[in-house]
């Protein structure tokens, strides 16, 4: 370096006032952004517990139904609405066709299907 020459040495760091502040519309995207996030993540959840509630009631229902068609075999149709009513649900169909019992029953909005038989 020559003598007498100067040398201007600039400082990297930025003081407060030099940083990039966000202004209102980022801040206002933001929060928008936010706020959408937390809708959908809420109506994710409803709708999961919502499914859930579904299968449950499906699972009754034909937890009920087999009972029923079971029941109906020996009983008649008196049994099969007792154990259909014991297990949470409504029998809505009965048919008995010679050994072959078959029965619909309903839980909540969910129905089901079953069959029992005493013969081969």
């Amino acid at each position: 370096m020559e003598p007498g020459a100067h040398v201007e040495v600039s400082d990297a760091r930025q003081t407060g006032d030099q940083r990039r502040r966000p202004d209102q519309r980022d801040l206002g995207a933001t929060v928008l952004v936010v706020a959408v996030a937390v809708v959908l993540a809420a109506l994710t959840a409803v709708a999961t517990a919502e499914l859930g509630v579904a299968m449950v009631h499906r699972q009754r229902a034909q937890l009920a139904a087999d009972a029923a068609a079971l029941a109906g075999l020996d009983g008649g149709r008196a049994a099969a609405v007792r154990l259909a009513s014991l297990n949470g649900g409504r029998l809505v169909g009965y048919s008995q066709t010679g050994p072959t019992v078959t029965v619909e029953v309903r839980v909540a909005e969910a129905s089901a299907r079953a069959r029992a038989t005493n013969g081969p």
